[in-house]
């Protein structure tokens, strides 16, 4: 079937005139700018820097891939309803200052405590914190019909507030929150398995897991399918009988949770927490679901594509400190990819139109 419907598109090009077909050509190219971009990138980045494509390069890669991609599976939710949650940051940093006071052998944040918490405890105090704010979040925008920026900037700040407030508990004074606990550290950071002689962590397994239940969510189940219905038109939603601020509250909810993950991760891998953890980690993640196809239109989306949004994303950024560019330069890349990229996306939303 699939070898039929390339042969029937060949001939179907070859009808074409020769300005039909430098039309099309010139779509496809356009359309898949980003991707050409990426590409080139990397064999530059590879003939300039052959140690970027040996295998401690490579998984190291995939490494960072796993810990960045819990965040990008929950803002894409949002993305998909034709909004955003730029809080997404400062709840993994939040979530993993709870994680690493709470997993310690030095209890600065509580001083009266002599033995950390079970870690299946400190999740479920991570993911209860992480969907409530995501319920702040879905109920302002499906019961108030706020914007979902104003109402992410307004939690992002609220929630930056909190965290301050946390580190000053104790006898902490805002320092940085260290000592983890081997079990937290070896539940993350532990060698999954080893390939040369490099290991693979932990979490990387988690961030498979983690993938493949947001798959499911979001293509088999009926809550998926009325995200979608949402995103694509809301009224339409709504007449059809979905339930449109149910549908918004738990995709911000679901997306909240999946930002308390990264926290967790983040906490045991970095081995410490401060202030600054999670630190415009919103950017990467929309980014990599742009990258990735997750159109701003709404309704559109893929799991696939984040996750190769991600991929690709820190390919680039992995490739950019193997040339040294100045980390500075870095903010000024990421601000010209979401730039390039919804640029891209709209153009292909006009056209369809």
């Amino acid at each position: 079937m699939a070898v039929t419907n390339i042969q029937a598109k060949s001939q179907e090009f070859k009808a074409l005139s020769s300005k039909e077909k430098m039309s099309k050509v010139g779509n496809l190219l356009l359309n898949n700018a980003m991707y050409i971009i990426i590409i080139l990138a990397v064999i530059y980045i590879g003939i300039q820097k052959p140690a970027f494509l040996k295998l401690p390069s490579i998984i190291n890669i995939v490494s960072l891939t796993a810990a960045k991609l819990p965040i990008a599976l929950g803002i894409g939710g949002c993305i998909v309803l034709t909004g955003t949650d730029i809080s997404a940051g400062r709840v993994v940093g939040l979530t993993a200052c709870i994680s690493a006071s709470l997993l310690t052998t030095a209890f600065k944040v509580f001083p009266n405590m002599t033995n950390a918490l079970p870690i299946p405890v400190v999740l479920l105090i991570i993911l209860a914190v992480g969907a409530a704010i995501g319920f702040v979040n879905g109920f302002s925008v499906a019961k108030f019909k706020l914007h979902p920026f104003i109402v992410t900037l307004s939690t992002q700040l609220i929630t930056y507030g909190i965290i301050l407030m946390y580190l000053m508990n104790g006898t902490n004074n805002g320092q940085t929150l260290s000592g983890l606990t081997t079990e937290y550290r070896s539940l993350i950071t532990g060698t999954l398995f080893t390939i040369g002689g490099v290991a693979v962590p932990r979490y990387v397994l988690y961030s498979i897991i983690l993938t493949a239940l947001m798959w499911v969510i979001w293509n088999k189940t009926t809550f998926g399918k009325n995200m979608f219905a949402v995103g694509s038109n809301e009224e339409a939603a709504n007449v059809s009988g979905v339930n449109v601020s149910k549908t918004i509250i738990m995709v911000f909810m679901l997306a909240g949770m999946m930002y308390a993950i990264t926290g967790f991760i983040d906490g045991a891998r970095i081995a410490s927490a401060n202030a600054n953890t999670g630190l415009n980690y919103e950017c990467d993640a929309i980014a990599a679901c742009v990258i990735g196809g997750v159109s701003f239109v709404g309704g559109i989306g893929r799991i696939s594509g984040i996750v190769i949004g991600v991929l690709l994303l820190q390919i680039i950024f992995a490739g950019l400190n193997f040339l040294t560019v100045d980390a500075n330069m870095l903010y000024i890349i990421k601000g010209l990819i979401i730039l390039i990229a919804c640029a891209i996306d709209m153009r292909k939303y006009l056209v369809r139109k």
